[in-house]
């Protein structure tokens, strides 16, 4: 049955797909090919998730060797919902580019933008699905590569700086992880996930393990863009164009802080806590995280920057839930993952629109705009709400649960930060909103009107996505307890 071969196929088609695109050399097939590729490795995200609710885990063996010895694809609880983020953005990101990429993109481009797009879509998909800690390295350098590329296709000059700083900072980050992969396998001579979580525990007070942790560590971290190692996030956020943003802040990070749960409670354990100070050290950057970078956006006057800085503190939230070692904690930070990742494409995409009809995204330039473009500020307005955790939005479900994680410890400080880095999301969002709804347009000002329909459409199916989980949370908040139960469980 080719139900059998979903694992690999939700991979396979778009890593295909991608050099198609260069052959048809066409911007306008090229899209129409990504996006059929885009919602196909959405429905078979569905199906995944739904198999691996019904019958556990699936290990899938590539050319039937056996696993340890050959490549294997294992898709639990948690592997499954990162594939479902990354192929349902990425699908409704298809549909919302054409417009935008015309715009920001030279028209001799536009096919190596789907191009590229689609080995980021391919090398996200293949870290998520893969069972083994080398070929997860492979498919981290496939979605870097192209990422850079993608980056690089913004209008100013300075996007090819942003990306040439992405690229120097990810080959370390790719360089470091690759050494602590090659710590563990001098230390137990496999690769396999699974098998490295059987053979750590026996060397697991080795000083080549601890430094292996080290190396993962810093090499994720560059990659997610944790506090201090975020420095190349907020210049690729500015100045790549406006859907990669989006794309990006929506599933690349993500991805990233899934490797680093699968590095610490699948190869480890959550013992690894207890041997290592690495809880402590995630504590204390995701506070200072949630608080100096919310603090920083709020004196940003560029709307895409503000978001980057937004980001990183967001972020802060996710490291926090894992530094508890509770399985509150675990959920919570799988659950902010998700809607995050709705609440951030949702945003750049109302970025996205607003830089379409008016060139800019600094927050001056945006002055009056709520009245001439109503339905893609109300899709700010909602999805800001979502960031700062107003109730009845996806933010709001995953705070609550991160601030019953640290109250269940007994950190009542840890609470209070997350309480208070909200209140500063407020201020830097306020700004946004003080200029396009109270400011009027200036005098000379072109007309702005409406974004087209093909843009407004994708832009609120995000936007009604924030709502709708922020409200029925049995597919978020279940999914997110079982895979965390399974990472718990793993280390015990």
């Amino acid at each position: 049955m080719i139900a059998e071969h979903f694992p690999v196929l939700v991979v396979i088609l778009p890593l295909v797909a991608a050099p198609l695109c260069v052959i048809l050399r066409h911007g306008g097939r090229a899209w129409l090919l990504a996006t059929v590729i885009t919602w196909v490795s959405f429905i078979l995200a569905i199906a995944l998730l739904r198999q691996v609710m019904d019958t556990g885990t699936i290990s899938y063996l590539l050319g039937d060797w056996a696993a340890p010895w050959g490549i294997e694809y294992r898709i639990d609880q948690l592997s499954a919902f990162i594939i479902l983020i990354v192929t349902g953005i990425g699908s409704v990101m298809m549909i919302f580019a054409p417009k935008s990429v015309a715009v920001e993109i030279p028209g001799d481009r536009v096919y190596l933008f789907y191009t590229m797009y689609l080995l980021t879509f391919a090398g996200l998909l293949g870290m998520a699905a893969t069972g083994d800690a080398f070929n997860l390295f492979v498919f981290l350098e496939i979605s870097s590569l192209s990422t850079y590329v993608l980056i690089s296709l913004g209008k100013e000059r300075r996007a090819l700086t942003a990306a040439y700083r992405y690229l120097v900072l990810g080959t370390i980050g790719a360089t470091f992880y690759i050494i602590g992969v090659g710590m563990m396998y001098q230390m137990t001579g496999t690769l396999n996930m699974a098998d490295l979580a059987e053979r750590l525990p026996a060397v697991a007070e080795t000083k080549t393990i601890l430094v292996a942790v080290g190396f993962l560590t810093v090499g994720i971290g560059l990659k997610m863009g944790l506090f201090p190692l975020h420095l190349w996030l907020p210049n690729a956020y500015t100045y790549a164009p406006s859907v990669v943003t989006a794309f990006l802040a929506a599933t690349a990070t993500k991805v990233a802080v899934y490797v680093l749960l699968r590095i610490y409670y699948t190869f480890f354990g959550a013992g690894i806590f207890e041997g290592l100070p690495v809880s402590n050290l995630l504590l204390v950057l995701g506070i200072i995280a949630a608080l100096s970078m919310s603090a920083v956006a709020i004196f940003q006057d560029n709307a895409k920057r503000l978001l980057a800085y937004s980001s990183v503190a967001q972020l802060g939230y996710i490291v926090i839930g894992i530094s508890l070692v509770t399985a509150t904690g675990a959920m919570a930070s799988i659950l902010h993952l998700f809607n995050h990742a709705l609440i951030k494409g949702s945003l750049f995409l109302v970025l996205a629109c607003v830089f379409y009809r008016i060139g800019s995204t600094k927050v001056d330039d945006m002055a009056g705009i709520g009245k001439s473009m109503p339905f893609t500020m109300a899709a700010f307005v909602l999805a800001g709400f979502s960031l700062i955790g107003i109730p009845l939005t996806t933010g709001f479900v995953s705070k609550w649960f991160l601030i019953n994680a640290a109250l269940e410890k007994g950190w009542w400080m840890v609470a209070v930060v997350i309480v208070a880095s909200s209140l500063l999301a407020v201020i830097y969002f306020w700004k946004v909103i003080e200029a396009a709804y109270f400011r009027p347009r200036p005098d000379g000002a072109a007309v702005v009107t409406e974004v087209p329909a093909a843009m407004l459409v994708p832009l609120w199916v995000l936007v009604a996505a924030n709502i709708y989980f922020g409200t029925n949370t049995e597919l978020s908040v279940g999914t997110a307890r079982r895979a965390a139960e399974i990472l718990m469980g793993n280390g015990g």
